[in-house]
């Protein structure tokens, strides 16, 4: 099997480190939701982990049970950032030719 030159080695690795750039560069659109209390409580992260916004129906907010409001909008809030971090997945494989093997920790 004939050994491939350093030369060409090192294009290979400049083509993938643009093209996982790339795909970085595109995670600042992607942009998920996840909701939860039957819709009462939607949170909208982006690819790059960041929380974009967070909506709470006023039907949410009984003075008299804080705690379901706040677990509410924590369990929205950790859903939306493992939605994110999914497609942040999705999007650096992809770029790294490696399709969908989704490899824990490689991204």
């Amino acid at each position: 099997m004939p050994q491939m030159n350093m030369q060409q080695m090192m294009k290979q690795a400049r083509k993938m480190q643009e093209q996982l750039a790339a795909a970085q560069d595109k995670l600042k659109d992607v942009e998920v939701s996840a909701s939860t209390g039957g819709g009462m409580v939607k949170v909208v992260a982006t690819g790059e982990m960041q929380i974009k916004s967070i909506e709470i129906s006023p039907d949410a907010c009984d003075p008299e049970d804080v705690e379901i409001l706040q677990d509410m909008v924590l369990a929205a809030v950790n859903d939306a950032l493992s939605s994110a971090q999914e497609a942040a997945n999705t999007q650096m494989s992809a770029a790294a030719g490696l399709g969908n093997m989704n490899i824990p920790g490689l991204f």
